[in-house]
């Protein structure tokens, strides 16, 4: 990371979303846009940066509404030229009610969408800065998970979009990275109650994150025996693949 990176992260009052702002505040970051739906918890992560010496600006918003993050995105570049945009926000299903399901899908999909469309217009139009796009997926994105339907094709789906915009933007000089972390400490992580191999506290998350995106890996997958794992199911035949998911343990 650069000492004059302006830095914009959704999804920053909790877990990666937090950890990540903690991490540029205490690197040099010049100036940080912070996003979430709790104004607490928001607030005091601005405190928490501020006292790292970095400048944090926090917005209270839905990521699902469309005009309010093209305008909230749009006003923070015009304060400071954006360099990193991390479309962080996420939240998991719990019950695969109507009501869930929706709701996971509008802010797993939508809110991303929210989130890149209106910074991918920048981007092309700003021939001085750093422009670097992150969606934050999941390694539960790499094959449907029975135990989490909606979340597992939500976080698929903006898998796919990230990867194909990474070789689509490459032209426009746009660096897009997507994230696909296994269990990591988190506000989702807490209500779990199905076994978490290779558990992760947020601040090592945003570590390896953080790294990999000033290198531009493209896809950030951690740990990597999950990352194989994964990769490695969703290759099986389905009738492997079915036997394999149907031996696993299951949220109850």
């Amino acid at each position: 990371m650069k000492s004059f990176d302006n830095i914009l992260i959704t999804g920053a009052s909790s877990g990666i979303g937090e950890a990540l702002a903690l991490y540029y505040a205490a690197r040099g970051c010049q100036r940080l846009f912070l996003s979430g739906r709790n104004k607490e918890r928001l607030e005091a992560v601005q405190k928490r940066c501020q006292a790292l010496g970095a400048e944090a600006e926090i917005k209270q918003i839905d990521v699902t509404n469309r005009e309010n993050m093209a305008a909230w995105i749009n006003d923070s570049h015009q304060k400071a030229p954006l360099d990193i945009v991390y479309a962080n926000a996420g939240i998991s299903t719990g019950e695969e009610t109507s009501d869930n399901i929706y709701n996971t899908f509008n802010t797993n999909v939508m809110g991303v969408l929210n989130t890149i469309t209106p910074t991918i217009e920048i981007f092309k139009t700003q021939p001085n800065s750093r422009k670097t796009l992150v969606i934050i997926s999941s390694i539960a994105g790499y094959h449907g998970l029975a135990a989490c339907p909606s979340y597992s094709a939500s976080k698929a789906c903006v898998k796919a979009y990230g990867e194909a915009l990474r070789n689509q933007l490459r032209p426009d000089g746009i660096q897009v990275n997507v994230v696909c972390p296994g269990f990591v400490k988190s506000r989702i992580t807490d209500k779990n109650t199905c076994p978490m191999p290779f558990f992760m506290s947020a601040e090592k998350a945003a570590q390896i994150i953080a790294t990999r995106v000033d290198k531009n890996v493209g896809l950030i997958a951690f740990p990597w025996p999950m990352r194989f794992a994964a990769w490695l199911i969703s290759i099986l035949p389905n009738c492997l693949s079915d036997y394999i998911y149907a031996a696993l343990p299951h949220k109850v």
